[in-house]
């Protein structure tokens, strides 16, 4: 089986959602989550904090320097992720479509290297 990497694109610049919608939606990709737990899909699962709290380590010359925010300067930032395990990429964009209707965020589908070229 291939492991893909459902990313959570998060629009920074949207409003903030209310208690009870953030209750909601995590109780919808819960939800998600136990599916994929059920068909032997799931293999981890995380949520981020906002890109404020991001640093960067950037190598650069034989020296690194350490910088506090996102590396790109963009609305949409990574939110948090599943990574899942499946047959081929249809079963997860399957998984990436309820993943996308609990979360109401944009969902990357992109695979893990594995070594294969492809």
């Amino acid at each position: 089986m291939k492991q893909y990497l459902l990313a959570v694109q998060f629009d920074e610049s949207a409003p903030s959602p209310s208690k009870e919608e953030m209750q909601a939606q995590m109780a919808r990709t819960g939800k998600v989550t136990d599916e994929m737990r059920a068909a032997g899909s799931w293999v981890f699962v995380g949520g981020l904090l906002a890109s404020h709290a991001t640093t960067v380590v950037r190598p650069g010359n034989g020296t690194i320097t350490m910088t506090d925010g996102p590396f790109a300067e963009t609305k949409e930032q990574l939110g948090g992720f599943w990574v899942i395990q499946c047959d081929d990429l249809d079963q997860a964009l399957s998984w990436a479509e309820k993943c996308a209707l609990a979360c109401g965020s944009p969902i990357e589908v992109r695979p893990f290297y594995d070594g294969s070229g492809e």
